[in-house]
């Protein structure tokens, strides 16, 4: 599953000179399409073989730094006059919130003076990336209003963008996180039941204190009923908020029943090692929308407990059960809850869930890959672009 760390200082790096040769041509009745981020794994997740899409690469804003996307090439007025011919359909994701003040509104006039369909997923109305929710929401104000068509996630989030913005968005579900012919680690089994909670990098989404402090209350809880539980807290070592990392580890000083690791971050593999070993994963979230790591713990069979906080309890209804904030009596009974319903890390039964759901995620992604070939189609024949 992977994060990613927006820069700084966008506004020097939006100075970098735009590439000067055009996409290859496409073949003849298949769209093409330019995803920002065409490399993130969502999009990934929505592709197909067959699927009559031509993908772009991202353009790099700094060829020196070529796993760098970011601010977005692609939303930019001269890249879209320049590639107007060879382009049937944008298609937002992530990344305008890296963009300076004025290129995104400048980017859809030029979409619009060209003819270009815009698409708009709307993952986030609430950005985790970002404390200060203003520009975020003059982002979402000018995509959604502009947009060609917009998809979302949930029927919440669907009905939250209906209230907002009179539009009515296609709902498609998030596609896996594990790969699609990949072998999920089947977890590793331990004595207590572990109950974890990735920090990941403490962006400003993620509440690191008021969680932790609320796992050690829910262990103190189940420990006096007489269950046998440990808490695993997980954090890179590169943070946002050191402050808050301090707080974590005192707050972990004389707790033997929950360890605090701390160590850089770790390529896919490892990170789903890490939550399959989980009998329970705790959601850290302060603010939010949707949840790629929901879709993780549904992939490798772990059950999930956290704060309603946006829509991610719509993902997975049957495997999510909520708690309150700073209450560790309601976080018990969750993991309780969870308990009772999920299966053991290392288990025959762990094991025949996580493939009976790999099994459903090839029928989804099938599902997926033809919902948006089919949104990418009627919007091109509604502005009568063409390949």
């Amino acid at each position: 599953m992977t994060e990613q760390l927006l820069p700084e200082n966008v506004q020097t790096w939006a100075q970098a000179p735009l590439p000067t040769a055009p996409p290859e041509p496409t073949p003849a009745g298949r769209l093409t399409i330019a995803s920002v981020p065409a490399g993130h794994p969502y999009v990934r997740g929505i592709s197909g073989a067959d699927d009559g899409v031509v993908r772009l690469r991202d353009p790099l804003p700094d060829p020196a730094d070529p796993d760098r996307w970011w601010p977005p090439v692609v939303l930019d007025a001269a890249w879209i006059t320049q590639n107007a011919d060879v382009v049937d359909v944008v298609h937002v994701h992530f990344g305008a919130e890296s963009l300076p003040p004025g290129r995104l509104a400048g980017a859809l006039d030029a979409l619009d003076a060209a003819g270009l369909p815009l698409v708009y997923t709307a993952h986030d109305l609430t950005n985790p990336q970002l404390a200060d929710q203003a520009p975020h929401e003059a982002d979402l104000d000018l995509l959604i209003s502009r947009a060609s068509a917009v998809i979302t996630l949930t029927d919440g989030a669907a009905d939250e963008i209906a209230r907002r913005w009179d539009r009515t968005a296609v709902v498609i579900p998030h596609p896996a996180i594990v790969a699609e012919g990949a072998t999920p680690p089947p977890g590793r089994a331990t004595g207590a039941f572990t109950v974890g909670v990735h920090l990941r990098d403490i962006r400003p989404g993620i509440d690191a204190v008021g969680s932790v402090r609320t796992l050690l209350a829910g262990l103190t809880d189940l420990r006096a009923a007489g269950v046998a539980a440990a808490g695993r807290v997980v954090v890179n070592d590169r943070v946002r908020d050191s402050d808050a990392l301090d707080a974590v580890a005192a707050l972990l000083t004389d707790r033997p029943d929950c360890v605090l690791v701390r160590r850089p971050r770790v390529a896919d593999p490892e990170l789903e090692q890490e939550v399959a070993d989980l009998d329970v994963a705790l959601l850290p979230y302060r603010h939010g929308t949707h949840s790629g790591w929901v879709e993780l713990c549904h992939d490798l069979g772990v059950p999930v407990v956290g704060p309603r906080v946006g829509y991610a309890h719509e993902q997975h209804p049957d495997e999510f059960t909520a708690f309150e904030p700073d209450d560790g009596v309601s976080l018990a009974r969750a993991v309780l809850a969870a308990l009772a319903r999920g299966t053991r890390p290392g288990s025959g039964e762990r094991a025949a869930l996580v493939q009976r759901r790999a099994l459903a995620r090839v029928v989804q992604h099938r599902a997926i890959v033809r919902a948006h070939t089919d949104v990418y189609r009627t919007v091109v024949r509604r502005t009568g672009a063409s390949a």
